[in-house]
């Protein structure tokens, strides 16, 4: 008995450092960031991986339209507020949410998650682990195409008047997501 004990403890070690060492290799080619804004009492965050375009095709081809996409790379990309948001017709309570999208051609879903899974996607399947049952907000907005190329996926946050917007960029893709500060 004991040693059936001690052979599923070294094989829980053994899994557990893989499991570490995976996400740290994983890391060193998705290196995690975080887009802030502060400014009255108000703070905005996303923490991210941040893959490269590496010549792939990205929307339409790495990232599949009209399919969730984690929105970066690694761990689920988390977004993080102190105050409620105005985002679209909705109120996104203030919280911490996985932030997942759906890109599409025309248009893009951005989904706040109030669930925020282990890895962000499911593990055999690696499909986008957005449970739509515990969807706080959902908006959509158009992408817009830009003769600029951005090599490495970038998240950030600009001041436009009473107007957060944080900007999604990767590839020769801009997506804009106004948000009002409900103080």
């Amino acid at each position: 008995m004991k040693k059936i004990i001690v052979i599923a403890g070294i094989v829980v070690a053994v899994i557990a450092v893989s499991m570490v060492g995976l996400r740290m290799y994983t890391k060193s080619f998705s290196p995690q960031d975080k887009a802030n804004y502060t400014k009255n009492d108000i703070d905005v965050s996303v923490v991210y991986g941040r893959p490269y375009k590496k010549e792939r095709t990205i929307f339409g081809g790495l990232v599949p339209y009209d399919k969730v996409w984690r929105t970066g790379a690694n761990e689920p990309t988390i977004f993080t507020t102190n105050v409620d948001l105005k985002i679209g017709d909705e109120v996104l309570p203030k919280g911490e949410y996985a932030l997942f999208t759906v890109p599409g051609r025309e248009s893009w879903q951005i989904i706040f998650n109030s669930t925020i899974p282990g890895w962000g996607v499911e593990l055999l399947s690696l499909e986008a682990a957005n449970d739509p049952a515990t969807q706080e907000l959902v908006v959509e907005v158009a992408p817009i195409s830009t003769k600029n190329m951005f090599e490495q996926f970038t998240i950030a946050f600009e001041e436009m008047h009473d107007e957060i917007d944080m900007v999604l960029m990767w590839d020769q893709t801009l997506v804009v997501v106004p948000m009002i500060p409900q103080n």
